[in-house]
This record gives C-alpha cells, structure tokens and sequence, in this order.
C-alpha cells in the first residue's frame, strides 16, 4: 500500500525525490503521511481536490482487499 502510494505522488510532483511517505499504524486503521516539497502541494491537491481525493479513492480501495482502513493527510 505504502508503495502505491508512493509511485502515485511521484508521477505528479516536479521533484519526486523530496517524497516520503510516513506509515502510522492504529488499532483499526493505517494513516498515511505524504510529505511533499511546498511548491509540489498545490499539484498533489489538484483543483477542488480532485487529485488528492483521486489517490484516497485508489489507495482505499487497494486497503479493502486487504480488509484495513486507510486514512491519507498531506503534509507540506
């Protein structure tokens, strides 16, 4: 999951090496921290946050096959 999301991001932003994913496991959910470079946030957000919602969309569907719940913040 971790690295879906990985790949997700980088083939947005401009400077994919800054990228990192931070992976915070709970009792019953994963929370994903994506922290970007701050001139590649507003591309990870997309207008009206369409992008962001597009990977939540992707990555909560991949968690289901694995019966966990995934929650994605962005850091900036």
């Amino acid at each position: 999951m971790k690295e879906l999301l990985e790949y997700l991001v980088k083939a947005i932003v401009d400077v994919p090496e800054e990228v990192s994913v931070m992976e915070v496991e709970g009792e019953k959910a994963v929370v994903y921290e994506i922290k970007v470079n701050t001139s590649d946030v507003g591309k990870v957000i997309g207008k009206h946050g369409r992008i962001i919602n597009a990977i939540r969309t992707i990555v909560r569907a991949a968690a289901v096959k694995e019966g966990k719940k995934v929650s994605i913040e962005l850091i900036g």
